[in-house]
C-alpha cells in the first residue's frame, strides 16, 4: 500500500535556481502549496553544486522521492547556487534538458549587504569580515573555482568570497541562456513580487503549465529581520566602488531580462540620485552597526 510501488518515483521538474537573498524561500514555500506540486523533503537540495561526484557515470537515481498522490506533477528544487556555481547548470541540463527554472533577482548591492549578514550571523568572527567578504571582484564571471580559492577548502572558500560575484546577474543570465533555451526561464524581480505575489504565482504556475490557484496563499514573512552582527560597518565609498564594479552587469541583465532595474539601489548609486553615505549608514543600522 505504500506510495513507491504503486505511485513510482517523483522526478524533480522545475528549478528555483537563484538567487540567494531574494525571496527563494518564500516563492518555494508558496509554490508548494499548489495541489499539483509535490513538496520537497527540503527546500536547497543543492545537488548539483556537488563537485565530488563523477557526473559522467551518475545515474541521478537519488534526486527524486517517492510519488504520494497521482495528482502530482510537479516537484521543485530550490538551491539558489545552482545560478552561480561553476558547471551547476550544465549538470542540471545533463538530468533534463527541458527543466523549467524560475530565477528571482534583487538589487545586487543590497542582496551583498543581505549576504553578508547572514554569514557573519553564522560563521561569527571567524567569517569574512564586511571589507573582505566584498574584496574579490573578478573581472569576469568565473566558469570554474579559481585556483587561488582551490585546495582542500576549495568550496566553502570559494562560497564566502563569491558575495560579489554573485551580482554579476548579465554574466549568469547569459550563460544561463546559453545552457537552457529562454523559454525555459521565468525570470522575477523581488520588489515586484512582494508587491504582487499573487500575479507572479499566477506566472510561475503559467510556466509550469499547471492551473492557477483557485485561492493565493498569503504572503507571510516578507523579509527575515536583519540580525545583529559584529563587524566593520559598511562605507559610502564601498557602496560606490560595488556599484561601479556592478554597472556592466546591471546593464546587461535589463538587456536580458526586460525587467527594469531604476528602482535599483546600484542604479540610483549609479546616477547619483541616492546619497551612498546615508545609504551605507541605513545599511549598518539595520545589521547593529550604528546607532538609529
Amino acid at each position: 500500500m505504500g506510495g513507491e510501488p504503486e505511485l513510482g518515483r517523483q522526478r524533480y521538474t522545475f528549478s528555483i535556481v537563484g538567487v540567494q537573498k531574494a525571496g527563494t524561500s518564500t516563492l518555494s514555500s508558496l509554490l508548494d502549496t499548489h495541489v499539483n506540486i509535490a513538496r520537497a523533503p527540503r527546500k536547497e537540495l543543492r545537488y548539483f553544486d556537488d563537485d565530488s561526484v563523477d557526473w559522467a557515470r551518475t545515474d541521478h537515481a537519488s534526486y527524486a522521492v517517492p510519488r504520494r498522490r497521482r495528482v502530482h506533477r510537479h516537484l521543485g528544487d530550490a538551491s539558489p547556487r545552482y545560478l552561480v556555481w561553476p558547471h551547476a547548470l550544465e549538470r542540471m541540463h545533463a538530468y533534463d534538458p527541458g527543466m523549467r527554472l524560475i530565477a528571482m533577482f534583487r538589487d545586487p548591492v543590497d542582496r551583498v549587504f543581505s549576504h553578508w549578514v547572514m554569514t557573519r550571523s553564522r560563521e561569527g568572527e571567524s567569517g569574512p569580515d564586511w571589507p573582505q567578504f566584498i574584496s574579490w571582484r573578478p573581472e569576469r564571471f568565473p566558469t570554474e573555482i579559481p585556483d587561488e580559492l582551490g585546495g582542500p577548502q576549495a568550496r566553502r572558500r570559494f562560497r564566502l568570497a563569491n558575495g560579489v560575484v554573485r551580482g554579476y546577474y548579465g554574466s549568469q543570465l547569459r550563460r544561463g541562456f546559453e545552457v537552457f533555451g529562454r523559454e525555459q526561464w521565468l525570470l522575477m524581480d523581488f520588489t515586484a513580487f512582494l508587491a504582487d505575489h499573487e500575479g507572479h504565482l499566477d506566472a510561475a504556475t503559467d510556466h509550469l503549465d499547471l492551473p492557477r490557484f483557485t485561492r493565493h496563499p498569503p504572503l507571510k514573512h516578507l523579509m527575515a529581520a536583519t540580525e545583529a552582527v559584529t563587524g566593520t560597518a559598511p562605507t559610502g565609498e564601498d557602496l560606490r566602488v560595488l556599484a561601479d564594479a556592478l554597472a556592466g552587469e546591471v546593464a546587461e541583465y535589463a538587456a536580458l531580462s526586460g525587467l527594469p532595474v531604476d528602482h535599483w539601489t546600484t542604479t540610483r548609486l549609479l546616477a547619483g540620485t541616492l546619497d551612498a553615505d546615508e545609504q551605507a549608514h541605513r545599511y549598518a543600522v539595520r545589521a547593529g552597526l550604528a546607532p538609529r
